[in-house]
């Protein structure tokens, strides 16, 4: 009973937050209200506890309860408990403590994905295909993936050792790492796709984004860089201040990046650009997708408004609410929205949840329909843009879609698979001439940087194909041929020089990226554009 009261008590305080404002006149009356509700809450958990058809968990009903008071609200209102606090706080922080491996759960396997460089996995020698049988002696097959995870993880300086599994070696091999803190970079790529220009993919904001941004920056423009193509597909948001750090990067000192409305004094502010930063006159594509939001949306937006650069790519999410973090103890919190933002040019992209939350998460009904009925609002030079729903890119590009085959022998992770066995034969075929020729064993790949799948390579894969029982027909195959070739080459190279290498091969068949390079003369002529209206306006003054 007294785990009950405390709980309703947090109730209580989750409730009593959502209706501030309240004038003096009326505090009784409320209070009173309040009073009542909470007896009848009590009542009905009592009823529950003493009376219900199984023995239920009261933490369990009363969190129930707290997602059904806050889904009466909004779709970004949410309770965080334990395990999603820390994981926010992780992504937002930027770091953790642990061993620094991708790690992924196939057919009941703990399978290595990729270690992270630089890592305690990465100097170990641990690969991509690597199995985690066990961790301190227990077997790890059939566990969950995020029980896995906490076992790995743990205090900075402390060990674990693990027993690894290795295609290409008879017995298992075991590690004894010592945990150290793990970076968990918001920008995950960045390069040169071309000899002077720039690629540079942000995941997600977090405290570190604007100063690694910063960094990639610098090193591409030493390697002169004179176009970049921004990729925030597939980044769901983050911390409202880095958004607003990163826009600054490409916008004029004292440019609106954004502006934020709610019921109290305190959410309304007007965000301005506070700093130049010397990449004001880069010409910039941004690509985007339908996985693009809230943070992500309000840099695309201010490019945009501002004709800083182009968008391509597909309509975004359309997520224009604020949430604001909310401590409730040490381990919970509630992320309460609090406000909407606009972008520069006063549109509201927030898209429509009142009909359903489902659809609101799951589909995509009128992301692109009806835009002749929806808010108008004008850019900088002039050009239409639109609220109510997303951003919508200025070069609409679809990205390309697998068909029911390629999902399937994705499904069975044949490619990832098919380059684990490759490149782990090409590896004992070295050793063994190395052994032969009295060399001591060296780390070597016959695989050159020029690899393309040939036939020989294609007739390996469909032989694995069968071994794996994978059903298909030649037709498949010949249907899919580029893309196969593509994904094998790619997870090799993977597999050989990291996770950067094996994104390279994919850009060069992504038709969103094909059409970004395509539109960098359109970027470069709408700088030109903003920057000799802004010469009109400075001569009017």
């Amino acid at each position: 009973m007294k785990h009950r009261l405390l709980i309703i008590g947090v109730l209580a305080v989750l409730i009593s937050s959502t209706i501030g404002g309240i004038v003096a006149s009326k505090v009784l009356t409320e209070e009173q209200v309040i009073s009542e509700q909470m007896k009848g809450f009590s009542s009905v958990l009592a009823a529950i506890e003493d009376n219900y058809v199984e023995k239920t968990s009261t933490q369990k009903v009363v969190t129930g309860a707290i997602n059904g008071l806050l889904n009466s609200l909004d779709p970004h209102s949410n309770f965080l408990d334990e395990d999603a606090y820390s994981t926010l706080q992780e992504e937002q922080h930027g770091s953790f403590y642990g061993l620094g491996i991708t790690i992924q759960t196939i057919n009941g396997i703990l399978t290595v994905i990729s270690p992270i460089e630089g890592t305690p996995a990465f100097r170990a020698g641990l690969r991509a295909g690597d199995v985690i049988s066990e961790i301190e002696g227990e077997p790890t097959k059939g566990q969950p993936t995020n029980m896995v995870l906490k076992r790995l993880r743990g205090p900075k300086g402390t060990k674990v050792t693990i027993t690894v599994e290795r295609e290409g070696f008879e017995g298992p091999i075991h590690f004894t790492l010592v945990r150290d803190e793990i970076p968990v970079n918001s920008i995950s790529y960045s390069f040169l796709v071309r000899s002077d220009v720039g690629y540079v993919r942000i995941k997600n904001f977090t405290e570190t984004t604007s100063d690694e941004l910063e960094q990639a920056l610098k090193n591409l423009r030493e390697k002169h860089m004179k176009y970049l193509v921004l990729d925030l597909r597939f980044n769901t948001g983050g911390l409202l201040d880095q958004a607003i750090k990163v826009s600054d990067m490409f916008l004029e000192k004292g440019a609106v990046v954004v502006s934020t409305k709610g019921r109290i004094p305190e959410s309304n502010t007007t965000y301005r650009c506070s700093e130049d930063n010397g990449y004001e006159n880069v010409p910039l594509v941004v690509l985007v997708n339908r996985s693009s939001a809230s943070a992500s949306e309000i840099v695309a937006g201010a490019i945009q408004d501002h004709d800083r650069g182009v968008i391509v790519g597909t309509t975004t999410w359309g997520k224009g609410l604020v949430q604001s973090l909310y401590r409730l103890g040490s381990s919970t919190a509630l992320a309460l929205t609090t406000a909407r933002y606009y972008t520069p040019s006063g549109r509201l992209i927030q898209r429509d949840y009142s009909k359903s939350f489902y659809d609101y998460y799951y589909t995509d009904i009128g992301v692109d329909e009806g835009l002749e009925s929806r808010e108008k609002t004008f850019t900088d030079t002039g050009r239409e843009v639109f609220g109510g729903g997303g951003i919508t890119p200025d070069e609409k590009v679809e990205a390309s879609q697998p068909n029911r085959f390629m999902d399937l022998l994705n499904s069975e992770y044949a490619f990832f698979n098919f380059a684990k066995r490759f490149t782990a034969t090409d590896e004992r075929k070295v050793q063994a001439a190395d052994a032969k020729a009295g060399f001591p064993s060296q780390k070597l790949i016959l695989v050159a940087r020029n690899f393309e799948v040939d036939d020989k390579i294609l007739a390996e894969f469909r032989e694995q194909l069968k071994k794996e029982k994978i059903e298909f027909s030649e037709a498949d195959l010949q249907q899919n041929l580029p893309q196969i070739r593509t994904q094998i080459k790619q997870e090799v190279f993977s597999a050989l020089w990291g996770s950067e290498e094996g994104y390279k091969i994919a850009l060069n068949r992504d038709p969103q990226m094909l059409r970004a390079l395509d539109t960098l003369p359109k970027a470069e002529a709408l700088l030109r554009q903003r920057k000799e209206k802004n010469a009109k306006l400075v001569i009017r003054k």
